[in-house]
């Protein structure tokens, strides 16, 4: 299981990569291993502000559609319009298989979320 040292992670599986003022959010390599192939993200938030633990879209796999969450507060700025052919979530969750670009409200926020070692600890890995 591929967890990187220098992302920040959700309870609900989702990671976040602060970038300058933005950060950039997908789905860990552990809920794409769980969903099964992911077949096509659905995000319709963008321009929106967003609450924690808010759906800010879903992914749909084969065998469930499940939703996405917002780490922490803030604005969708972008989606990654490269999942108009998903399989990038399944083969490169932490790279090109970003999902969305968020502007946090306060950055402070991305601290309150897991680092690598305790969400190794979560899934029991």
């Amino acid at each position: 299981m591929n967890i990187p040292a220098n992302l920040k992670y959700t309870q609900d599986d989702e990671w976040v990569r602060i970038d300058g003022e933005f950060a950039f959010v997908g789905i860990t390599d552990y809920a794409q291993h769980e969903l099964g192939d992911i077949v096509f993200v659905d995000v319709t938030s963008e321009g929106e502000t967003i609450d924690a633990g808010e759906p800010f879209g879903s992914v749909e796999a084969v065998k469930t559609v499940a939703d996405l969450l917002m780490p922490v507060k803030g604005e969708v700025v972008e989606f990654n319009t490269a999942l108009d052919d998903a399989s990038a979530v399944n083969s490169d969750p932490y790279g090109n298989g970003w999902i969305i670009k968020i502007r946090p409200e306060n950055m402070a926020d991305i601290d309150t979320l897991m680092d690598a070692e305790a969400y190794k600890a979560k899934i029991g890995a």
